[in-house]
Formats: C-alpha cells, structure tokens, sequence
C-alpha cells in the first residue's frame, strides 16, 4: 500500500495544467486545470465535541477546502490521494475530478486514465 502511494505520487508529479486528458475508451475528457498532490495526512472533517458559538454547517464550511468541490468524503480522499481537476464540456459544472489512482499512464502531453469519463466525480 505505501508503494503504491509513492508510485501515484510520483505519477501525479509527471502532469502539468494544460495536458490532455483521456480516459479508458479513448475518450477526450478536457485538459488539466489544477494538479494536487496526495497528502496522507490531510485534515479530514470531524465533528467538533462541543461548539456553542456556531451549527456543525458553519464549521464544516469553514473546514472545508475550496478545492476540490465535492461531497466532504470524497474531498478527504481526493486530497489524500491527490487529484488533478480537469475543465471539461462534458458537465454541466465544467470541471471533473481524476483521482491518483485513476491515472493510468502519463506522457509528454497526455494524461491516460483507468477509467470512464462517467465515473469521474462533477465539481459541484
């Protein structure tokens, strides 16, 4: 598992904002718009024990990162993992969201990816 950490990280340094992006059937998803490298030690969101000054909605809103948009879960792992967003016309919101370990291979100007366009995560 550590290994495989250290390989997706060395596969996300090789990318740069402006590549091509493709997934697995070969199909053009956008290009590269941000490249973030996986902390595993990212802050996850916990509930606070006791708060009387503010809602569980305030704190999250405050813990929480502007990037990457997405549900609270997934932005955990995504920021763990690492993550390239990717501006696309393919959603509605303009941008998806590729995991480290849904990159299959990077070249010069070109990221391949191990899955579908429909499996990548919308910005919300």
């Amino acid at each position: 598992m550590e290994q495989q950490g250290i390989d997706q990280q060395a596969i996300v340094s090789r990318v740069t904002t402006g590549m091509r992006v493709v997934d697995v059937a070969g199909r053009d998803v956008g290009t590269v718009d941000l490249v973030q490298r996986g902390d595993p030690n990212a802050v996850t969101v916990q509930t606070p024990t006791a708060d009387p000054g503010g809602s569980l909605d305030e704190l999250i809103e405050s813990a929480t990162p502007e990037e990457p948009d997405v549900p609270a879960d997934l932005a955990a792992r995504l920021l763990r993992t690492g993550y390239l967003k990717v501006s696309t016309d393919l959603v509605p919101t303009g941008a998806v969201y590729v995991l480290a370990d849904q990159i299959a291979s990077v070249t010069d100007n070109e990221v391949l990816l191990e899955a579908l366009t429909a499996d990548l995560p919308a910005e919300e």
